[in-house]
């Protein structure tokens, strides 16, 4: 602990160094060892280890307090403690013998508080996450010379591993229970004598990952957030697999890549992620180090039907488009009505944007304007008479809406072209929204169009208002030109950008973007506003490159 460190941590740090305090925790059985230890390649944060060594868990925004108050309060801040993930940030901050003095007073802490119980911290996924973390950091938390605590622990991980052999299926479907199985695996090839309960944890995890991922390797949360987090766990897995000396399944192998794939489809210029479904850019040091250190290899996937994310890419220019319905609510809470919308970077300048969220992290932003940020008029998209293109109830639940996405897409010498459209307006005006987009393949420029047409036999009496919205990153400067139908984006970052419009009158106001820290930024977004008859209607825009 650092001298920095109040006294009342000091002093758990000693009392927790008395076996005397565990010693009721002891199993009959003789203390275990662990088979094998693997290795976690995935470089941590330093900055939070240092923080960590000052007795603060920084999440988000937000730094929660490692000594004070309940260890098993509910709450995100709570599953970031339960999961053990921080280890990783303190072994890049600490050697061995420093992190260690404070890594086993935590993980004493937590003996003591649910190491005799079975409670909320028992949950599947978090004793999934907790093994994967306790193994690879065994020197750090493993390293004390008091028998009691070491005793105590292994014995707990023990019986972490039993449990999960009861209740990995029982975990929530998708990310959660892929975590949990991934537990049972890794205790069976760490912990002596498990070899039967590797067989069973590969089943188990096959059948996790087949009702959890799309073909093509994405979650069905469509989550980019969960997406970075499965990543992480199939490379943990990966490597209790290499340090136990047994052969990865090959089906585990092709689930992991696709995985990879699907998450670089999802990251713009500047190394973070897009912000889709709830969640924010994240924080592109961290993603980097998980991709580099995953120990996996894939190319970014272009063309995703199931995960629903189209790329575009051409000499630094990188544009990401949502091309398939919200998924459902039992996949994900924070689900976005935000079909057809995309965002824009050209080089590690972001240049359009959607809104986002502050996703798993703990946040100060209120539910209301959580919910907001889950609306159509809060991504880059067009809306029709300020209606969210799927229905998001007072409950914050996805009711009516797009069901099915059209899709068409082509490349030639000269662009790449994708033309998609839902009937999310369909039921309420009769109107299909298309939307078309065309990247040239020098980067410079990016043409679209948005179509309202006519289907269906609701019609619109008069004539409904449409605003396609453009909502720009932070740091972009939008100067009007002369006419009124354009705009000239300037950046530190990139060379200016011009835009131009048709078929309808551009304005400008005021809007937010979540950063990755969770905290709202304020930015401003470029707004085509005008209205659409019975017979449908078509607007156009141009973003182009000036240099």
């Amino acid at each position: 602990m650092s001298s920095q460190g109040s006294t009342a941590e000091r002093d758990i740090v000693r009392k927790l160094a008395r076996g005397s305090l565990l010693s009721r925790l002891k199993g009959s059985r003789q203390p275990l060892k662990l088979a094998a230890v693997p290795r976690d390649h995935v470089q941590g944060d330093r900055q939070r280890g240092e923080a960590l060594l000052l007795g603060k868990l920084i999440a988000g925004s937000e730094a929660i307090p490692l000594f004070e108050g309940d260890f098993g309060a509910s709450g995100k801040g709570a599953g970031l403690l339960q999961g053990f993930s921080w280890l990783r940030d303190l072994a890049a901050a600490a050697s061995r013998e420093k992190g260690a003095a404070l890594a086993e007073a935590v993980v004493g802490k937590w003996l003591l508080a649910h190491g005799t119980k079975v409670d909320e911290a028992w949950a599947p996924d978090f004793w999934g996450e907790r093994i994967l973390f306790w193994a690879a950091y065994a020197p750090y938390i493993l390293s004390s010379g008091d028998g009691g605590y070491r005793s105590a622990l292994l014995n707990t991980l023990a019986r972490g591993a039993r449990h999960l052999d009861s209740s990995a299926e029982k975990a929530p479907a998708g990310l959660k229970r892929v975590t949990a199985w991934c537990g049972v695996i890794a205790a069976g090839l760490l912990l002596q004598g498990g070899v039967s309960r590797v067989a069973r944890g590969e089943a188990g995890l096959g059948r996790a990952l087949a009702s959890a991922q799309f073909d093509d390797g994405g979650l069905i949360s469509r989550s980019p957030m969960e997406q970075s987090l499965l990543v992480d766990r199939l490379g943990l897995l990966r490597s209790c697999y290499f340090a136990a000396k047994q052969t990865i399944p090959d089906s585990l192998e092709a689930a992991a890549a696709a995985a990879l794939a699907a998450l670089h489809g999802v990251t713009m210029g500047d190394g973070a992620l897009s912000s889709w479904q709830g969640c924010g850019p994240g924080e592109a040091q961290r993603l980097n180090a998980l991709i580099e250190g995953c120990g996996l290899r894939a190319r970014p996937l272009r063309h995703a039907r199931g995960w629903g994310y189209q790329r575009m890419s051409a000499l630094g220019t990188v544009v990401v488009i949502d091309a398939a319905p919200p998924p459902s609510q039992k996949a994900a809470a924070q689900g976005s009505a935000s079909t057809l919308a995309f965002e824009l970077s050209d080089g590690s300048q972001r240049l359009v944007v959607n809104c986002g969220g502050a996703g798993p992290l703990p946040t100060q932003l209120s539910e209301d304007l959580l919910q907001a940020l889950r609306t159509t008029a809060a991504h880059s998209t067009l809306v029709l008479d300020d209606t969210n293109s799927t229905n998001i109830l007072p409950d914050g639940s996805l009711s009516r809406g797009v069901e099915d996405v059209a899709i068409e897409r082509s490349e030639d010498n000269d662009a790449s072209r994708l033309t998609a459209s839902h009937g999310g307006y369909v039921r309420a005006f009769g109107l299909v929204h298309k939307r078309s987009l065309m990247l040239g393949n020098d980067g410079k420029e990016l043409r679209g169009a948005d179509q309202l047409v006519a289907q269906g036999r609701k019609k619109i009496k008069e004539a409904a208002g449409y605003a396609v919205r453009f909502h720009l990153a932070p740091g972009i400067e939008a100067t009007p030109t002369a006419d009124g139908m354009g705009a000239i984006l300037r950046s530190k970052g990139a060379p200016p950008w011009n835009f131009r419009c048709r078929g309808g009158m551009l304005t400008t106001e005021e809007s937010l973007w979540i950063d990755g820290r969770g905290q709202a930024v304020p930015t401003v977004q470029l707004v085509i506003v005008g209205e659409v008859s019975s017979l449908g209607g078509e607007i156009g825009w141009l973003f182009r490159r000036t240099s």
